[in-house]
């Protein structure tokens, strides 16, 4: 069992930036390989893939509404994923889930394993 637990979200002018950090605890990075996501669940909407990365880092994607304001990283080593977001917009706004999917590359459709319990996003104008 791998149980994921996000930070580093808030309240951020528009225009300005967060990191979010999901932290993994059961199982070492090192040696099993997750597919790792962030989601995002705006009020009274349903929750949106934003963007994914392969066991290794070697591979990334992103949701179109985030691709070059958003940047998916992780540390193997810290049993780690990351969330730079930039140039964030009121839009953006929603809790932000981590999720973890058992394998080493990214698949068309995400099926996830394992979620985290979310961070807030507040993005005022």
């Amino acid at each position: 069992q791998v149980q994921l637990v996000e930070s580093g979200g808030g309240l951020v002018q528009a225009g300005g930036s967060l990191r979010l950090s999901c932290a993994a605890s059961g199982r070492s990075f090192m040696h099993y390989a997750y597919v790792m996501y962030w989601f995002r669940q705006a009020p009274g909407k349903e929750r949106e893939f934003v963007a994914a990365i392969s066991w290794n880092g070697g591979s990334t994607r992103y949701a179109d509404s985030v691709k070059g304001r958003f940047t998916i990283s992780r540390d193997n080593a810290k049993n780690t994923v990351y969330l730079q977001m930039n140039s964030l917009k009121p839009d953006d706004t929603a809790v932000y889930y981590c999720a973890g999917e058992t394998g080493m590359n990214i698949r068309p459709t995400p099926r996830p394993d394992y979620w985290g319990r979310g961070t807030q996003v507040t993005v005022s104008s």
